[in-house]
């Protein structure tokens, strides 16, 4: 039996054999393509070419490119788990012509590779072909039925319609019939009973596509039409998961070696076999596949967080720590202890993986622990939902979607919960409420593009910025309009400009563009879809035939040169200070301030940033000059020790930046030499995420305003201390003082609260053998706590039922002499009964606990149930 690896490596070295160029998987975090957060195909790093934004350096290409599938149109997430054959993160092996080969050569290839290279029984394949659409003006495709018909007989040619056959890249953008290849797993003695052919794409987990070959042949327009390509190109996927469950003779992406030694692994942590029923065989198929997509981002550069693709992620790992947590009887990190096993499994291939796999481990495990303390949270809220919903049993819709928004809490896991105390739960109104968070999040980013209306051919745009900020005789390519929640945006391409487009951190170039007829129009900002510089201006020009004079504001950009400048010598000082394991995880470059985040464990200390801020400064007083090379190999960039990131993808050429000792590879704009940056100050230094630290800070004038903020502040500080020349030392006899004021009030609130319960214990009611004190009025919960103790260590059986208002809220407290809870009374769980009459919900310890809640008018039934609590 084929192993992954070789399974993955015979489809390289088949199609190099066919003359295709192996290409490296491009970074699975997408950085400069405002459509996309992940690569989500095989095709992505190709989009440039497909689009025509770009010249092929090869005309054939193959490779494996690693893939996310979550959200949009390839929405798998829920799925993933729950059948043998979705996935997150997956590898989708491909070969691409590009104005080479077409429909006859892909399908024959894909044939001989299929059959005769990986052995596949022939009778067991079908192909599908684009049956035409009428709407679009197409027909049958008859040049690639002709193909599939020298391989296969009639019966397992068969017709798709245009959702099935026919592939888009977008509303707008290359597009083209497709051929489909499916499998049929079943046995012979099934397939003789029903045959395959009414199987295909109807979700039979026996029946499935392995192969799609794409013949890109138009271009779908704004108003829905199609035209023809000038070159047409072949894109296509094969998903690797599948291939090696079709090879290795297994019924499931998840029984093959891509997956065994992880669901191994996850048997051995939780002590449960993976056929041990159907809940711990989802459970470990979700936290083997997540494991991957967590890992694999992070190595890109993406940290789980609470916006755009972070969110993504965070949502994926909640979503896996949820399984392990409920179906596996995890409490504790377990996710971070498997990176290992993928590294063994999957290093070799991806080393990012492997080179990460410290900062991977270090992230996953805060990530988790913060998501079980929020399990806990959801939890006790969920007691809360129960509480207010005693009368109905059934938790609205509303409250299980903040459980599920807030929380991590997917329905299945409310619905579990609800049906261990008796509650169900809305569905229907919790669909609602997500198909509303649904359609707000469409509307925020919904974007409606006009066609691109060209005036001058060209082959992308030249970047002349980093020599000049004012560029005469440039002549418009192509606009369009973008509307998004209805304000129209205008962006121009130009054949050359001196802007730079947001790339890397930094971000776009701002300025105005001069027509040969005098007009003006201002950029807004400068931006980078894929390969494509797209100025957005404020509007269209009335002569887009004339040429124009682009001028970048040249004040803004030396700010954002010499913040830039500054991060590179950042990153020189850190790994000067801090040590080699320093890496760059991040940056944002502005005009007015920038922020660096990198790879360190622990919070650094004052000393060491005031060591970093020097070196810093030293560099700048150094004044060394910019040197740089615009066409260096990377062989060559690295052997000159420029430093390059993982999550990058490099071309063929690349840029490298000096200045002093700082040797980076940099596509950015920088200074001419460090002298202008002037002054550097550190403003913070804070956490990111588990061994990921950021430092925000300024330079030039910024700095200085920020030296003079604080020189105010101190001068300030000084005055209310009558100018005394030792601050330091008179805020510190202040802190003394008031901390020696502090205890003084502590000592007397205690005595206090001593004399409180004393009194109150004295006026205690006997009912059924145990002393009951009622308190109602208001009081502090400081006060409750203070007197807690008192209670719980007298004699006898005693004990305190409080329906009170604190700051006008209703509170409850329920506290229990020792003896009483050695009687079984367990006042954190009981105090729950009572806290539904004011609409809150509480709990606490055995022999103290409190509930807050809405409802004052409840106070009076709420005490009354807390005596009965205590005398049942």
């Amino acid at each position: 039996m084929m192993t992954s690896k070789e399974i993955r490596q015979q489809f390289l070295d088949f199609f190099e054999s066919k003359g295709h160029t192996i290409v490296p998987s491009a970074p699975m975090v997408i950085k400069n393509d405002p459509t996309l957060m992940f690569t989500n195909a095989g095709m992505n790093q190709f989009k440039d070419i497909f689009l025509g934004n770009k010249t092929a350096k090869t005309n054939r290409a193959t490779d494996s490119q690693k893939c996310l599938r979550v959200s949009g149109k390839h929405n798998d997430l829920e799925a993933v788990g729950r059948d043998s054959y979705h996935h997150t993160m997956f590898e989708m092996l491909g070969n691409w012509s590009f104005g080479d080969y077409f429909k006859t050569e892909a399908i024959d290839w894909a044939w001989e590779l299929l059959t005769e290279i990986y052995k596949i029984d022939k009778t067991k394949l079908y192909a599908t072909v684009f049956e035409g659409d009428s709407q679009d003006g197409t027909e049958l495709d008859e040049e690639a039925r002709a193909a599939w018909k020298k391989h296969l007989p009639e019966d397992h040619i068969l017709l798709g319609n245009k959702h099935d056959n026919f592939w888009e890249m977008g509303d707008t953008g290359p597009c083209g019939p497709c051929s489909e290849i499916h499998i049929d797993l079943r046995s012979d003695e099934e397939i003789a009973k029903v045959p395959g052919a009414s199987l295909v794409n109807q979700d039979n987990p026996l029946v499935i596509e392995i192969w799609n070959l794409v013949f890109m042949q138009f271009n779908r327009k704004a108003d829905s039409s199609l035209e023809l390509l000038p070159h047409k190109n072949i894109d296509t996927g094969m998903g690797f998961e599948r291939l090696c469950m079709v090879l290795q003779g297994k019924t499931s992406n998840y029984d093959t070696d891509v997956f065994t030694g992880l669901i191994g692994k996850i048997e051995e942590f939780s002590g449960h076999k993976y056929h041990e029923n159907e809940k711990t065989e989802v459970a470990m198929r979700v936290i083997a596949d997540h494991i991957r997509a967590i890992s694999f981002s992070i190595a890109d550069g993406q940290l789980p967080s609470n916006v755009k693709a972070g969110y993504v992620i965070r949502r994926i790992l909640r979503r896996a720590v949820r399984y392990g947590y409920t179906f596996l009887g995890f409490n504790e990190p377990f996710l971070c202890r498997l990176v290992n096993q993928l590294v063994a499994d999957m290093g070799q291939a991806y080393p990012e993986l492997s080179g990460q796999q410290k900062l991977i481990e270090s992230v996953i495990k805060e990530e988790e622990n913060a998501f079980l303390r929020t399990l806990d949270r959801g939890i006790k809220l969920m007691d809360e939902y129960m509480a207010k919903s005693e009368a109905t049993k059934k938790i609205s819709g509303e409250d299980a979607f903040v459980l599920y928004d807030t929380f991590g809490f997917p329905l299945d896991l409310t619905e579990l919960i609800a049906e261990e105390n008796g509650f169900t739960v809305d569905t229907k109104g919790f669909e609602v409420e997500m198909q509303k968070q649904k359609d707000r999040a469409r509307n925020a980013t919904a974007n409606e593009f006009g066609d691109w209306i060209e005036f001058h051919s060209g082959e992308g745009v030249e970047f002349l910025g980093y020599d000049c900020l004012e560029l005469d005789g440039v002549n418009l390519m192509k606009h369009r309009t973008v509307k998004q929640k209805n304000k129209s945006l205008y962006q121009l391409v130009f054949d050359k400009t001196p802007f730079y487009a947001e790339m890397g951190g930094q971000v776009g170039d701002t300025g105005y563009i001069l027509s040969g007829n005098g007009e003006k129009i201002n950029i807004l900002n400068t931006v980078k879809e894929n390969e494509l510089t797209i100025h957005l201006a404020e509007r269209i020009p009335s002569d887009c035939n004339c040429t124009f004079t682009l001028h970048v504001d040249a004040e803004r950009r030396q700010d954002i040169a010499n913040n830039h400048t500054a991060t590179h010598l950042l990153d020189n000082a850190l790994r000067t200070v801090l040590g080699d394991h320093v890496e760059q995880k991040g940056s944002f470059v502005g005009p007015d301030y920038f922020r660096f985040d990198f790879s360190h464990f622990s919070k650094m200390t004052d000393e060491e940033l005031a060591q970093v801020e020097l070196k810093v400064n030293e560099m700048i007083r150094a004044n060394y000059l910019l040197e740089e090379k615009r066409d260096a190999t990377m062989e060559e960039a690295v052997a000159n020790g420029a430093i390059a990131l993982f999550g990058e993808k490099y071309g063929d050429v690349v840029r490298y930046v000096k200045f002093g000792p700082s040797i980076e590879l940099c596509g950015g704009t920088h200074t001419s030499a460090t002298g202008t940056i002037g002054l550097f100050k550190i403003l913070s230094e804070s956490a990111v995420a588990a061994g990921v630290r950021r430092i925000e800070a300024v330079t030039g004038i910024k700095a200085e305003e920020y030296v003079n903020t604080l020189s105010e502040t101190i001068k300030t500080a000084k005055s209310f201390f009558n100018n005394v020349p030792d601050l330091n030392g008179a805020i510190k006899k202040m802190l003394e003082e008031n901390a020696a004021y502090k205890k003084e009030i502590d000592t007397f609130q205690k005595e206090k609260a001593v004399r409180f319960a004393n009194e109150a214990i004295a006026g205690a009611e006997t009912i059924q053998g145990i002393q009951v004190i009622r308190f109602t009025g208001e009081a502090t919960p400081a006060l409750i706590k203070n007197t807690a103790p008192t209670i719980q260590k007298h004699e006898g059986k005693i004990a305190f039922a409080g329906a009170f208002l604190s700051d006008g809220r209703p509170q409850l407290a329920l506290i229990y002499s020792d003896e009483l809870v050695a009687a079984g009374k367990n006042a954190g769980k009981e105090i729950r009964e009572a806290a539904k009459f004011i609409l809150g919900g509480g709990g606490g310890q055995p022999g103290f606990a409190t509930a807050g809640g809405k409802n004052t008018d409840g106070l009076e039934k709420a005490l009354a149930q807390l005596v009965e609590i205590i005398t049942r």
